[in-house]
């Protein structure tokens, strides 16, 4: 089995891939171990594919994988952890703001015994109200969320074991939370600082946007971590709640029409009553005594004169 694998998925970075390419063989050569590079091209719309396979048709070590459409980082480095065949797998960037240079940092500590080694730009050179400020607070959430604490989820620049991976899955933007999937299964980790340069070439393709994904991802790590192992305790919670609120609408309702059954039973008995009365010989002689009376009372009083 090879060493190292080395995965970095790619979205039209053509101006990056060239210069990317020879300084990741010249710090893997320079490290005397075995190693591939699997270069995962994300859907590009540029000169980046025929490139990468310009590169793999001279070194067999590289490995060239092609999505059909660019679903996302997550989905491209699911793609080349598949493809890897390394014992240990280093995951970065392609645009060169992670510096193949580091690479050595993450060889030392993996050979520590440490299962995953995440890196920290300490020091940013990003903007500071659209990317630093909002990574900083993700970032705080995430290690409270999580319970790991480091203090860099958002790059991709770290290495893991082989089998962490495979015990952990991929989908949405979860490859920033990998670390904290991965302490679920008892992982150890630690934390380097790398390099954070700024990008030579190409544009980013990274907006204030995936902030807000990465705030919607946290509910989902939130619950994976909790009821992983045990999901019912959370199903089941949320279905008692669900039973009990339909037994006490169900029951109001009950009373609601017994209410207006007896309400309406009462209302029809008295007019039952009332037609039996008013059908009745008595009934019908009180209207005639009735006028009877007032007709004596208005009759004049009749007076007899005498001549």
């Amino acid at each position: 089995m090879l060493k190292y694998s080395i995965v970095v998925p790619l979205h039209n970075e053509q101006e990056n891939v060239t210069d990317l390419y020879a300084r990741l063989k010249s710090v893997m050569e320079a490290s005397g171990e075995t190693f591939e590079m699997v270069l995962v091209d994300d859907g590009s719309d540029d000169g980046t594919f025929p490139l990468l396979r310009e590169i793999a048709a001279v070194d067999s070590r590289v490995t060239v994988v092609k999505l059909r459409r660019n679903f996302g980082q997550t989905a491209g480095l699911a793609a080349g952890f598949d493809h890897a065949r390394g014992e240990y797998i280093i995951a970065m960037d392609g645009d060169l703001q992670h510096d193949p240079a580091d690479i050595p940092i993450f060889l030392e500590k993996i050979a520590e015994g440490y299962d995953i080694v995440s890196g920290w730009r300490k020091n940013r050179v990003d903007n500071f109200w659209l990317r630093r400020f909002p990574s900083r607070c993700a970032n705080w959430l995430m290690a409270k969320f999580s319970g790991v604490d480091i203090h860099d989820f958002g790059t991709t620049f770290k290495a893991y074991r082989r089998e962490i991976l495979e015990q952990v899955p991929l989908y949405g933007e979860l490859h920033r939370f990998i670390p904290a999937l991965a302490s679920w299964h008892g992982a150890t980790i630690i934390e380097v600082p790398i390099k954070n340069v700024n990008r030579e070439r190409g544009a980013s393709h990274y907006g204030i946007s995936r902030t807000f994904r990465v705030f919607f991802d946290l509910i989902t790590i939130r619950f994976l971590l909790r009821y992983l192992a045990r999901p019912l305790h959370f199903f089941g919670t949320v279905g008692m709640l669900s039973i009990l609120a339909g037994c006490s609408v169900g029951l109001w309702l009950l009373a609601q029409v017994r209410f207006s059954a007896t309400a309406r039973w009462i209302q029809s008995a008295r007019y039952r009553s009332a037609r039996r009365n008013a059908g009745s010989p008595l009934s019908r002689a009180r209207p005639a005594r009735a006028l009877l009376r007032r007709a004596t009372v208005a009759r004049p009083e009749r007076r007899e004169h005498h001549l």
